[in-house]
């Protein structure tokens, strides 16, 4: 880390963020469990989906606009499947619901050794890879897809943006194996909306053909940002298209009227969320080479992957475990000088002390 960053007391954070939930007429649940997330993402060094992520995302399109509905009760569905569920969040908040959602489907996966939550009418439950990395450090493998609250990504050889940037979010209880969780965790735009906002705040720019100005002219200039670009081209336009299609079949809205005016008062403009839970113990075929268990067959195939020359290669989520292990260090939350600046602002709105700025080396 190059940049100065600044610690905050994991406690003195979650309190502000969710008191600012509550100011919002959200209940001390659902703004605790909002805070709770908020804090996974910054100790694991998320930083675009972190607390002011997700309170600018409810300034934008929750719960002053309707799209997000404060102390909404979660309606559980009749389903003839036992081991899949599917709920109608009302518009609840999004952490409050996934948290939620992902312990009923490890419940689910204990006894049928697969556990299945979709979600409809929901709103975005920001940063996958919280959830998918809690679940699997108690030793499950999970996965997590959603449609986002807004369409900002154009289609493969496209201008128009009616995609989300519909992140994909694994999991998998290598721990033991490996000494963290791998957890696979992306948009599937080429870079989140969220690192275009950091890139913003603190004066940087984008990777080439990652976004596009209102012209549809590629543009590296995040104050020109119209619309993101997917990864890969066809291949992440695939993946988000993914998203799309299961959202669909869980009852999910017009990507390109979502976030925005509904072309009709009978549209959804919701997102929606399919959460998966898999025990290992559910995928053993038994038949380990050289007498291996699971967890050593899983450390081999691992270390057979990263075989020579390839020493250098970074395992997924070994950049997040490695960051809370900072996190873990400092003894708090880091965070750049703008970003305190922009807490402070909340702060002060709230009556709450402004936090100091504590340097970490």
């Amino acid at each position: 880390m190059s940049e100065t960053f600044y610690k905050i007391n994991v406690t003195e954070h979650n309190e502000l963020v969710s008191a600012a939930y509550q100011a919002k007429g959200y209940d001390k649940q659902e703004a605790d469990e909002a805070a709770e997330m908020a804090a996974a993402a910054t100790w694991h060094g998320n930083r675009t989906h972190n607390a002011l992520k997700a309170l600018h995302l409810d300034d934008l399109f929750g719960s002053a606009k309707g799209g997000c509905v404060p102390k909404a009760e979660i309606e559980v569905l009749e389903s003839r499947f036992k081991a899949t569920e599917v709920w109608n969040s009302n518009k609840k908040l999004g952490q409050s619901v996934a948290k939620r959602a992902f312990e009923r489907a490890m419940e689910l996966a204990e006894i049928y050794g697969v556990g299945i939550v979709s979600v409809d009418n929901a709103f975005h439950y920001l940063w996958g890879g919280g959830y998918v990395i809690e679940a699997a450090k108690r030793g499950y493998i999970a996965y997590t897809n959603c449609t986002s609250t807004l369409a900002e990504v154009v289609p493969f050889m496209g201008k128009t943006p009616t995609l989300g940037t519909n992140p994909h979010s694994w999991g998998f209880p290598t721990t033991e194996a490996l000494g963290y969780p791998i957890a696979i965790d992306w948009a599937t735009s080429t870079c989140a909306m969220g690192r275009v906002q950091q890139l913003k705040r603190e004066g940087g720019t984008l990777p080439p053909l990652a976004a596009v100005d209102s012209d549809g002219n590629p543009t590296t200039d995040p104050n020109k940002v119209h619309a993101l670009l997917p990864f890969g081209a066809h291949k992440g336009y695939g993946m988000s298209l993914i998203n799309e299609l299961t959202a669909a079949y869980i009852g999910g809205s017009l990507p390109l009227h979502r976030g925005r005016t509904s072309p009709s008062a009978d549209e959804k403009s919701t997102t929606s969320f399919f959460f998966q839970i898999i025990h290992p113990d559910a995928l053993s075929g038994g038949d380990f080479a050289c007498g291996r268990d699971q967890t050593e067959n899983i450390k081999a195939v691992v270390d057979n992957i990263l075989t020579e020359g390839n020493e250098r290669s970074l395992l997924p989520g070994q950049l997040e475990a490695e960051a809370a292990k900072r996190s873990e260090a400092a003894g708090g939350l880091l965070f750049s000088s703008a970003e305190i600046d922009e807490l402070n602002e909340i702060a002060e709105s709230l009556g709450f002390p402004a936090f100091k700025k504590e340097p970490v080396s």
